[in-house]
């Protein structure tokens, strides 16, 4: 009689979930020891209730900003551009050192460590969402928080 009563309680509590929600967490901007050299932006996209793409990411505080991926041919390491980003419903897609990035280039003086600057997502549904990343030293890791 139990097993029969618990199958709809737990039916129930499965509808009334809210459905993933897209969004951009734990993004941060790690500057470059090089004077002049671009700024890297790391974050996570996490899927909404549909798949989506992202587009564009902006930079209000930086000249440009550009979509990179590490990869690795026959031993040998470069960088290649990434136009586009598929973010499956549900999933996410990190962007981290040594892999998916983005380049913050003519990073603006303010963008100091403990300070936080402005990134701005566009997705192909149009839709935009602007996180402020968490700005840390050279060679500094992601903020803990």
């Amino acid at each position: 009689m139990k097993t029969g009563l618990l199958i709809p309680a737990i039916a129930m509590l499965a509808a009334c979930q809210q459905p993933a929600t897209l969004s951009v967490d734990k993004a941060w901007v790690r500057l470059s020891p090089v004077a002049d050299a671009p700024a890297s932006a790391y974050f996570t996209l996490k899927g909404g209730a549909k798949d989506e793409t992202l587009t564009r990411v902006e930079a209000p505080e930086a000249a440009r900003a550009e979509m990179h991926e590490r990869v690795s041919k026959a031993g040998i390491e470069s960088m290649a551009d990434l136009k586009l980003v598929a973010l499956r419903a549900g999933d996410q897609v990190v962007f981290a050192p040594g892999g998916k990035h983005v380049m913050l280039f003519g990073l603006q003086p303010s963008a100091q460590p403990g300070k936080t600057t402005p990134l701005v997502f566009t997705f192909a549904s149009g839709q935009k969402i602007t996180v402020s990343a968490k700005v840390v030293p050279p060679g500094g890791t992601a903020p803990s928080d």
